[in-house]
């Protein structure tokens, strides 16, 4: 597991927002510590945004890109990223490599989306990242599952309003990437938040979940608005039944995709990929970098 430094600090006043964030801090660390320490991505900041409504204590992780302290009039799109242990060191490497070779995406700022302190990951996302209490038979008899429009009520509050109050955010140009039971969470975000995030990547999601009470919800919310929203989703060739999955999440993913675009009509521009030789756990940083590409595809020429 990457270690991130942590910086603290209480949220800087609306007067200073559009002050760059590094100005006040020491030049970030060019060098791992030793010693026996942990290894840290260098560069980055944690920041407490709790939640005042259910107690818990969350932390966002924040990366910025390269030119952000030499470019003080410029504002960035942002990607938020939910299992930030997993996804958010992954993502910004990956970021960082697609632009070695000519700029192939915009820069943009990267966001964390932690799970809940004291908890294990399993945890948090069982409970921040499913629309109903019904999970799956497997589950502990203690797990607890449903807590997504409350999470989701906390993104809304609390963690957007402190990146776009502390960071030069382009608050039109948000992006939600999730994996799973992220990717649920994602779409529940696209049919009942629309205002919050402009694009998405939604990765092998967990269509199944409930009796696939996500297309109940779709069908639900009813037609959607004009403003323009870009999603790119994948899923592994492997994430089926005739493969040994306990789900068909290929056929569901496709299902699922078809339906979300008979709803969008033309503000809805959404690719499906599946992804060859992968599975569930493999299929990830593949899906992620496709998405990078989709979502965030820099202007050519």
């Amino acid at each position: 597991m990457v270690a991130l430094s942590a910086c603290s600090g209480a949220q800087e006043p609306a007067a200073k927002k559009s002050e760059p964030a590094a100005a006040a801090k020491p030049a970030a660390a060019t060098a791992q510590r030793g010693q026996g320490n942990p290894y840290e991505a260098l560069g980055s900041e944690v920041w407490d945004v709790p939640d005042p409504v259910s107690g818990r204590d969350y932390q966002v992780f924040v990366a910025l890109p390269a030119g952000y302290a030499d470019n003080p009039d410029k504002r960035y799109p942002v990607l938020y990223v939910s299992d930030a242990d997993y996804a958010f060191p992954l993502v910004w490497q990956m970021a960082r490599r697609l632009n070695v070779e000519g700029r192939k995406i915009d820069d943009f700022i990267l966001v964390g989306l932690s799970y809940a302190k004291g908890e294990g990951g399993m945890q948090s996302r069982r409970r921040d990242y499913t629309p109903t209490v019904n999970g799956p038979s497997s589950s502990p008899a203690d797990a607890v599952h449903g807590g997504a429009g409350d999470y989701i009520t906390y993104l809304e509050t609390q963690a957007l309003p402190f990146v776009a109050q502390r960071y030069r955010s382009d608050e039109s140009r948000r992006i939600f990437l999730g994996h799973s039971y992220g990717a649920l969470l994602g779409t529940q975000l696209l049919l009942e938040r629309p205002q919050l995030f402009s694009a998405y990547i939604l990765g092998s999601p967990s269509y199944w979940f409930d009796k696939q009470v996500m297309e109940r919800r779709l069908a639900a919310a009813g037609k959607a608005g004009a403003v323009p929203v870009r999603a790119y989703m994948y899923v592994g060739e492997y994430e089926s039944v005739q493969h040994g999955g306990d789900a068909d999440m290929v056929v569901d993913a496709q299902r699922m995709s078809g339906l979300l675009r008979a709803r969008g009509g033309d503000a809805l521009q959404l690719k499906l990929d599946v992804l060859n030789d992968e599975d569930h756990l493999s299929v990830a940083p593949r899906g992620f970098m496709h998405g990078l590409k989709y979502v965030l595809a820099a202007p050519q020429g």
